[in-house]
């Protein structure tokens, strides 16, 4: 089924449908650096104080995480590319050409091919992250590698961008919220 074919199966609600704790919720999401209510953040808005709790954890992630801006973005459209999501791809990647992340690195990551020119960081954190969502756990060289990388505190926060993006993309296939552009960005074979 292609994107356009979905039904949002949890669209935004109307100002007047929200009850109180919503309300709040929705407003500390547009008085961050988010400025509003998108995304997963639209299904997530029917627990509040879960969304509340995770956002909290992804504006760390995104806004004041160690790892370089460019990797931040560049593993998150890993993750989005591996689940085949439009909404994050369409929102992360002129985040990630900003960043500095090369154009034909994002188009062959798009066509769900491994890149073949990459920079050396950018290619440790494609292994790191197929290796822990494809494989369930990362091998003591890719560790290792990651270590020397990042050290503790960033090879931490990279597990954790790829668990948050994770649960945001399953949030944002599970319920059908569309992505603000359309993109083309096929299903990839399992």
């Amino acid at each position: 089924m292609t994107e356009s074919a979905r039904t949002d199966r949890l669209p935004p609600l109307a100002p007047a449908q929200l009850n109180d704790a919503q309300r709040k919720a929705a407003q500390a999401l547009i008085n961050g650096p988010r400025k509003g209510v998108k995304g997963p953040f639209v299904p997530l808005l029917r627990s509040p104080e879960l969304m509340d709790r995770i956002q909290r954890v992804g504006e760390y992630l995104r806004y004041d995480s160690i790892l370089p801006r460019r990797i931040n973005e560049w593993v998150t459209l890993i993750v989005a590319r591996e689940w085949s999501e439009p909404f994050e791809w369409s929102v992360h990647y002129p985040l990630a050409l900003e960043a500095g992340v090369a154009q034909t690195t994002l188009d062959e990551l798009a066509q769900g091919s491994r890149p073949q020119q990459m920079a050396a960081d950018e290619a440790l954190a494609w292994d790191f992250t197929l290796e822990l969502t494809r494989n369930k756990g990362v091998s003591d060289i890719t560790w290792q590698r990651a270590l020397a990388q990042w050290q503790e505190q960033g090879t931490v926060e990279l597990v954790g961008l790829i668990g948050y993006f994770t649960g945001m993309v399953m949030m944002l296939n599970a319920a059908h919220t569309p992505a603000i552009t359309p993109v083309p960005l096929p299903v990839l074979p399992r």
